[in-house]
């Protein structure tokens, strides 16, 4: 299929697992493509499009920075972790943004967020007036009060926090990088005749199979967690598309037009209402 209508989207939310900014080995912030993906996120506001970026990582960050080498299961060490991690992430982003004189801002979100109209149309209005701005917004779930045994627990994984924040932004374009090249037949980890899916025009329950059993090594998502993301973005007006983020240089690749990753046709759903699929329990956790 011809993708060279992407290189028209304007408004466009890329969301970054864990595998893709950090080192599989150490867990640590991979710098060198942190600092690629700055200058080409950089280089797509200086083209007078709008970026947003939602970002994992912030607690491997502060698992690393404390010398905890075990993912720990304790929700009130996770926490700290996030909160530690969180404010080194940022710290990097910005020292990183900053060389190429580009504004970012850090917004951090619970599902609560999400949950009240009010807090909602303020999450909605900041958007818009820090994109208007010429800022690259960076999101993350807000780790370090968002738990599962809250009222409304949380998102889980940020293939659906950044499907939400699209649907909320009215982007044209999602991008899910992760450790998987995009969608298979069947899981091609353990099954050599699995074939790669280019196109897909409607998550219909055949999809929805596919993407059971296909998981990430590092990140919190799996192939599950994008087809239920691309459920929202497709739904709200949103193309989606997911590649692999081991060469960050994809992204150039995706906004020139290049037939790379699974692209995810939008199709937009009459009487769409985000806050829907936010109360599901197909979403929530």
């Amino acid at each position: 299929m011809n993708r060279a209508f992407i290189k028209d989207k304007k408004r466009i939310v890329i969301k970054l697992g864990s595998s893709t900014i950090t080192h599989e080995e150490t867990g640590a912030l991979d710098l060198v493509k942190l600092e690629k993906l700055v200058r080409l996120l950089t280089d797509l506001r200086n083209q007078g499009k709008e970026v947003v970026v939602v970002s994992s990582g912030a607690i491997p960050v502060g698992r690393k920075a404390m010398g905890i080498k075990e993912k720990p299961t304790d929700m009130a060490v996770r926490q700290a972790c996030a909160a530690i991690g969180q404010a080194r992430l940022m710290m990097v982003y910005q020292r990183l943004f900053g060389e190429y004189n580009q504004v970012t801002a850090q917004v951090l979100m619970t599902k609560y967020t999400m949950i009240n109209d009010i807090s909602r149309s303020n999450a909605q209005n900041t958007f818009r007036e820090l994109l208007h701005m010429g800022v690259i917004p960076i999101v993350n779930e807000n780790d370090t009060v968002s738990t599962d045994e809250m009222e409304y627990g949380n998102f889980g994984d940020n293939d659906t926090l950044s499907a939400i924040v699209a649907a909320l932004i009215g982007a044209d374009l999602l991008v899910l990088l992760s450790d998987i090249d995009g969608l298979y037949t069947d899981d091609p980890n353990t099954n050599q005749n699995a074939s790669f899916v280019e196109v897909v025009e409607q998550i219909d329950e055949k999809f929805e199979k596919m993407g059971k059993g296909v998981t990430s090594k590092v990140g919190t998502g799996g192939m599950s967690t994008k087809i239920s993301a691309g459920k929202i973005a497709t739904d709200s007006g949103c193309d989606m598309i997911i590649a692999n983020g081991e060469n960050i240089g994809i992204i150039h690749r995706i906004m020139q037009g290049e037939n790379v990753g699974t692209l995810f046709l939008k199709h937009k759903t009459e009487g769409f209402h985000l806050i829907d699929y936010i109360k599901t329990p197909q979403y929530k956790e």
